[in-house]
């Protein structure tokens, strides 16, 4: 298992991303930064602010990890969701 210093994480979502999940440019070259729920040939899938995409990743994080509730999701995803490439502000 790749250690947590090396893991890349999409510049969207947050999700923990592998090779297979980089999402694709407009040329169907792979990026890095986005993961292919996020990101599908140069575009962005959907178009959200930053509040919605925490909502809707707090609810996954939720139901994969039950350890965890919703407010911790939230605070969690708060903090790190404005560092992220695609909402932090230049």
């Amino acid at each position: 298992m790749e250690n947590l210093e090396n893991q890349k994480f999409c510049q969207s979502c947050a999700m923990p991303m592998t090779e297979e999940l980089y999402g694709t440019n407009a040329d169907g070259s792979k990026n890095e930064d986005y993961c292919m729920y996020c990101f599908k040939d140069g575009e962005f899938t959907s178009d959200m602010s930053m509040e919605d995409m925490i909502a809707f990743c707090s609810e996954k994080m939720v139901e994969v990890h039950p350890d965890i509730d919703m407010d911790e999701a939230l605070k969690m995803m708060n903090e790190v969701f404005p560092n992220l490439k695609r909402w932090a502000k230049d």
